[in-house]
Order: C-alpha cells, then structure tokens, then sequence
C-alpha cells in the first residue's frame, strides 16, 4: 500500500458508518438491557459491500484489503492528506515526515502541530501500543476534540470514532445542534453498566466531557486499562478497542 494513503482508511469507515449512526443512537437511548447500549453495528456501504468487517480494530484499520472495494485512496487528497471536496472541509489529517514517535515527548510535539491548525492546545497524551492519543483544548481549557499520533511515522488526525463521528464541532457533523440529555454521571453509570454487562472486573472512570460526548478511562484495580465514550444524546456507549494495551500518560 502507497505510503500516501496510510491513515485515512479510518475515515473512509467513519464515512460507512455515518449512514447508520441514527440507526445505532436510537437504539442505544433505550436504558433496559445491556443489548442497549452496544455501539451500532455497522451496515453494508451502498455498494453493497461490508466495508467495516467484524475484528477490524487496531492494527488493521490501515489495511486497504480490509475494507472492501471502493473504500480507496482516491477518495482522499493525496497531496495532503485532507478530506476530499464535500468531506468535513479537509484537513482532518497532518501528514508525519516519516519518523518513528517513540515518546510522550515526542507525541506532544506531533499534536502540538496538529492542534495549532485548529487553534487549540494539547492537554493529556497517553501511549498505547498501538498508537499514542491526546487531548485537544481551547485556550480556556474546555475539551475540544480527541486525536491520533501513528507511533511508525507521525501521521497525527482526529480520532475515529467518537470524535469523528458524534463531536458537534469538530467531527464530520461539525455544526450540528445536539441536545445533551445525559449528564456526566449518566454517563459514568451508563459506561459502568455497559462494562458489568461484558464481565471482567474493568470499571468506569469519570465521564469528560467533549461537544456532544463524554469520554471515560477504564480502569482495572484503579489503573488506566483502556477508554470508551457515551454519547451525550442518546447514551449510546463507543469501546475504544484500536489503543492496544496502556503504556503511560503525560499530563500538561
């Protein structure tokens, strides 16, 4: 696969998944069951083709045999990595210049740079194994958005998921008017229940809050395991399943 198009096939998913979305909320508002609050299955894209394969996760998302046809680099801006006409405005995605990020250090810098195109500063960065993540604020220390850092070459953009998909100023929805119905501890009790209906022993962190969902630290023994997000409409519960294990967490 071209170097040139690594990275975006994730937004290309977020792309398939749009279509559903409401389906998945509407679902995920009703609080009896666990089944409720499942993150919305994706459907098949319009070709007819199962563009969001059950187990692609993680390492996997880069993989253009993983998503089905159509689901190519042609669709993106080559030269910079930006959204095509009529996909969110471009610039969701900051091409690396090739070197590895091995550390936190390191990850701020990349979202550093990433953050100014949006004016926003970086705030927690946490280290996975398979990728780093950071926290986006405004100057005044509200949550923005959530981003990516790609530890092989730099290549920084928005999360997928949440971010992409529910944030109502920074995601593809960017703009949109949602009515927050679930407050943070709503949606701490709604992750919690979410977590006791799949056993083990994980339990929610608090719920931050970015525009239009919450995002909360899973933890184990009171440690940092993993993250998942609630939507702030509908409860509806995303699992971060693609971080890979936790490795450490720089503050501001």
């Amino acid at each position: 696969m071209p170097h040139t198009s690594r990275r975006t096939a994730a937004a290309l998913a977020a792309l398939a998944l749009a279509g559903t979305l409401a389906v998945g909320c509407a679902a995920g508002d009703s609080t009896s069951g666990g089944a409720s609050l499942r993150p919305a299955a994706a459907q098949p894209s319009p070709s007819g083709s199962d563009c969001w394969r059950s187990g692609t996760s993680g390492d996997d998302w880069d993989d253009w045999d993983s998503w089905g046809p159509g689901m190519g680099p042609g669709m993106m801006d080559r030269d910079d990595c930006s959204w095509g006409q009529g996909m969110m405005g471009g610039h969701y995605w900051q091409r690396g210049d090739g070197t590895p990020v091995t550390t936190l250090d390191q990850a701020r810098q990349r979202a550093d740079a990433f953050a100014d195109r949006l004016d926003l500063r970086v705030g927690e960065v946490m280290q996975f194994s398979k990728n780093f993540y950071a926290e986006l604020e405004t100057h005044s220390g509200k949550p923005a958005t959530e981003v990516l850092v790609d530890p092989t070459d730099g290549d920084t953009g928005i999360e997928y998921g949440p971010a992409m998909m529910w944030n109502t100023d920074y995601g593809m929805h960017g703009g949109g008017q949602t009515q927050t119905r679930i407050s943070p501890d709503q949606a701490q009790d709604r992750a919690q229940k979410w977590l006791r209906d799949r056993g083990g022993n994980l339990t929610a962190g608090e719920a931050e809050a970015f525009p239009g969902y919450y995002t909360l630290h899973t933890l184990r023994g009171g440690k940092i395991n993993g993250m998942l997000s609630v939507n702030a409409s509908t409860g509806v519960v995303w699992d971060h399943t693609w971080h890979g294990t936790y490795i450490a967490t720089s503050e501001h």
